[in-house]
């Protein structure tokens, strides 16, 4: 793909988790990989809504600045998690509203999602729900190295998931999985819902080779 059409997709993908709320105001960010190993970088205090191709950010492999408006301050997230996963082309972080709210009523620690469905499994693997930081703190990146590569999804405390996919597509498509899994969740919170065994996990993560078990 050219970089001139990465930068079309970008703001496409954007503007349709804007237009189907799963963001909104001026939340949430989102990268992806060019093909010279920079990056395309939503810029700070800008709508998904409106997203402009010729301004997204532009990083060159060194990781300067080289290009467009100034990026999101999540850059630490988005940057921990291209060091640390060399498949992620793409990553995405939302402030969705189920996915917030089942933060609220969980403790940090591995598994935010239970396993309800094989599709949440096989887009995301586990997801780590980490402590609550202020935006922008440097500090979410720290976290997310520590997890050294062996998640694609995490969820922030009080505030959004955060989702590294091998292109800008799959990023997309797994969160919005994520925000399904976790509304589902709470829909059936204390109804005492029949999720997938072991072995239907151990199925799926086979069957599919996903990354499950680091």
């Amino acid at each position: 793909m050219t970089e001139a059409a990465l930068r079309e997709r970008v703001c496409l993908l954007a503007r349709s988790l804007f237009e189907r709320g799963l963001t909104h105001g001026s939340t949430g960010n989102i990268s992806a990989r060019t093909g010279d190993g920079g990056l395309l970088v939503s810029p700070t205090g800008t709508s998904f809504g409106l997203l402009d191709p010729a301004r997204l950010a532009r990083f060159d492999a060194g990781g300067r600045h080289v290009d467009g408006d100034r990026p999101t301050k999540e850059m630490p997230l988005h940057t921990a998690f291209y060091d640390t996963r060399g498949t992620a082309g793409a990553v995405v972080h939302l402030h969705s509203c189920h996915s917030v709210a089942l933060s609220l009523l969980s403790d940090p620690g591995e598994d935010f999602l239970p396993p309800l469905t094989p599709y949440a499994v096989m887009q995301l693997g586990r997801v780590t729900l980490l402590p609550f930081f202020l935006p922008g703190d440097p500090a979410m990146g720290q976290a997310v190295r520590g997890l050294a590569g062996k998640r694609s999804a995490v969820m922030l405390a009080n505030h959004g998931p955060v989702v590294a996919g091998r292109d800008v597509e799959a990023a997309c498509n797994a969160i919005e999985e994520l925000e399904a899994t976790a509304q589902l969740a709470l829909l059936t919170r204390g109804m005492g819902p029949r999720s997938l065994t072991e072995a239907q996990v151990r199925r799926v993560v086979d069957t599919f080779d996903v990354e499950w078990d680091a």
